[in-house]
């Protein structure tokens, strides 16, 4: 179990190979010092299919947390990309709305406390203005049906332009005030999206939950290893201690099957990944 008196650092589900049992999972996450996971419900019809999982798999899946001492904290809920809230087909938007509406049940049933969203209005759709107001509309009614649930809801800050920056998201929480709707920025996308990833930190901190860790190139969002990219994860830690950031980090990588056959190697490649950012937080000033 993670301590109250440091910054939870946790651990992207698909950072481990998906043919790993839950137990599997856990156990290589605490092995590499993770504190927490953050459970993935991507567009897949496999993970999909996870918000129809009846009560005795939640209170199974629930011992092996207890057993591990490694809890789900936050969701990815990225579903949202092959069925969004902004889609002129009314049944996407329908859809959308259902699996948001099993995402809350679940997460309760979990004890998840926040769910970050993929932010697109679409994704395999043009957007235009028709489509934002969808998205718009989708959100108010997702985020009243969170509130009554007392879970948060989470913008990420994504890999299109769409809410690619902090401030394109502030947007929304102003259209949307709550409690319940905040944001969880990504280094690495916000860096690819603007020239002073900082000051967009020091604007959206009051609103910011939780933060992905994430290496980037310009342009390459996704499988960059740490070290080989451009994001200056340094200066970003410094600042984040100057905000007095207290919140959730998350370490999002994918898992190399060709590396993570077993426990031990996927402990390993993860723990890696763990060490670089636990030293930039050094480097920075943070404790860890």
């Amino acid at each position: 179990m993670y301590s109250v008196h440091k910054n939870p650092i946790g651990i992207y589900e698909k950072a481990l190979p998906n043919a790993f049992t839950w137990e599997e999972k856990f156990r290589a996450a605490k092995m590499a010092g993770f504190d927490y996971m953050e459970l993935s419900i991507d567009e897949s019809d496999e993970r999909l299919a996870r918000l129809d999982w009846t009560d005795e798999e939640i209170e199974t899946l629930r011992s092996v947390m207890r057993f591990t001492g490694i809890t789900f904290s936050t969701m990815c809920l990225s579903g949202h990309r092959k069925y969004p809230f902004g889609s002129k087909d009314k049944t996407v938007r329908e859809r959308a709305m259902e699996i948001m509406e099993k995402a809350i049940c679940l997460s309760v049933k979990l004890g998840i406390r926040c769910i970050q969203l993929a932010t697109y209005d679409v994704y395999y759709e043009e957007s235009d203005e028709e489509t934002k107001a969808f998205f718009l509309e989708g959100m108010k009614e997702a985020v009243a049906m969170a509130s009554r649930a007392g879970v948060i809801l989470a913008m990420e800050i994504m890999d299109t332009k769409f809410v690619g920056t902090i401030v394109r998201a502030l947007h929304y929480l102003r259209e949307i005030p709550s409690p319940y709707f905040k944001i969880y920025p990504d280094m690495g996308n916000l860096s690819n999206f603007s020239n002073d990833v900082t000051g967009e930190f020091e604007i959206g901190i009051a609103e910011t939950v939780a933060i992905h860790v994430k290496e980037t190139k310009p342009g390459v969002f996704k499988e960059v290893p740490f070290g080989e990219g451009e994001v200056n994860f340094t200066e970003i830690f410094a600042k984040l201690k100057e905000l007095n950031y207290q919140g959730m980090f998350l370490i999002e990588m994918w898992a190399d099957n060709r590396v993570c056959q077993t426990v031990e190697q996927a402990a390993a490649v993860i723990g890696d990944a763990y060490a670089f950012v636990t030293g930039k937080m050094k480097e920075a000033g943070m404790e860890v």
